[in-house]
């Protein structure tokens, strides 16, 4: 086990790397001087002197190996320094906004879970009948509904039509706890829809595949009852590959809920991002997706340890 671990984080510590490398590679050829390009922003004339000490400001006037090397050394201690937009702390600026997002994904992924695993278990192990039936063509339903589609639908019915629950914004947690749940809910539903419907395919298929197997046979035949069977033999080892499925989803939100927050006005990690290309704030958009790149590898690399708990023989791969 100790190996298969030491094996994984230096995977985990090489993506990363690569990815950081990629990062700056690619804002580094971006065409044009960001320096002007960012002081001629709103049609305004940059002088040579203004541009001169803004590309002192963001480390432009170093060679680019130096500015490479000096980005992964700051990246390692977390210093991603300031916006050149206001000059805020881009780190305190990541640090305030990741937890609302994660917020967001978090629940609507326990929400995913605790509907589609029971559900997809149930329709696998009665495939072809009247449940099996109905939930399928339910969920292809919800699959074709983009996000932020069922986003503007919860809020015309549950929010403008009901008066059930705020339209949008964002209330701090400790501010207002009542508030903020019911803020909560309508952006984790409609992330939860998304991933359920994913979660429910790979669970159904899981299931009717390893029901078909032999030793699910041979249990039934000893005289083992349905549900002992079941929780030992099927369920446990459908739940691999639903792992992994959820694993990946989870790193694709960090990226994907930029809909999600902008259509329910919550100020999560997406929002930055965004503002940050917008205005060509460059070492913050570098620092949001080292950032979110990071998370990604993290949840990848849980997501190997669980397996792996789940069926011993990856560590031997």
């Amino acid at each position: 086990m100790a190996g298969f671990l030491l094996r994984r984080v230096a995977g985990a510590v090489a993506m990363l790397f690569v990815v950081g490398t990629i990062v700056f590679s690619l804002l580094a050829i971006v065409p044009g001087d960001p320096a002007e390009l960012l002081l001629s922003t709103g049609g305004g004339v940059a002088t040579p002197e203004a541009i001169a000490n803004l590309r002192t400001q963001m480390g432009l006037d170093q060679p680019l190996i130096a500015q490479y090397l000096g980005f992964l050394w700051d990246s390692l201690r977390f210093d991603f320094g300031s916006s050149i937009i206001d000059g805020s702390s881009i780190a305190a600026n990541i640090a305030l906004r990741l937890p609302r997002t994660l917020e967001i994904i978090g629940a609507g992924t326990v929400l995913a879970l605790l509907v589609a695993i029971p559900a997809g278990t149930a329709a696998g192990l009665r495939a072809g009948g009247w449940f099996d039936v109905a939930a399928s063509g339910l969920n292809a339903l919800l699959t074709s509904v983009p996000g932020f589609v069922v986003g503007t639908l919860f809020i015309y019915f549950f929010a403008q039509t009901l008066g059930w629950l705020p339209a949008g914004g964002y209330v701090a947690f400790a501010q207002n706890p009542a508030q903020h749940l019911q803020m909560l809910i309508l952006p984790a539903v409609t992330v939860g829809l998304h991933l359920a419907t994913i979660i429910f395919r790979m669970t159904r298929a899981s299931v009717l595949e390893m029901r078909g197997h032999d030793w699910v046979r041979t249990a039934i035949a000893k005289g083992l009852t349905r549900r002992l069977v079941i929780r030992r033999h099927v369920l446990k080892n459908a739940l691999g590959p639903v792992i992994t499925v959820v694993g990946m989803q989870l790193g694709i939100l960090l990226g994907s809920t930029v809909l999600v927050e902008f259509v329910y006005n919550w100020p999560g990690l997406s929002g930055l991002l965004v503002g940050a290309v917008e205005q060509r704030d460059y070492p913050t958009v570098r620092a949001v997706i080292l950032t979110v790149a990071a998370i990604f590898i993290a949840i990848n690399l849980v997501i190997d340890i669980l397996y792996s708990l789940i069926d011993p023989r990856i560590r031997l791969q």
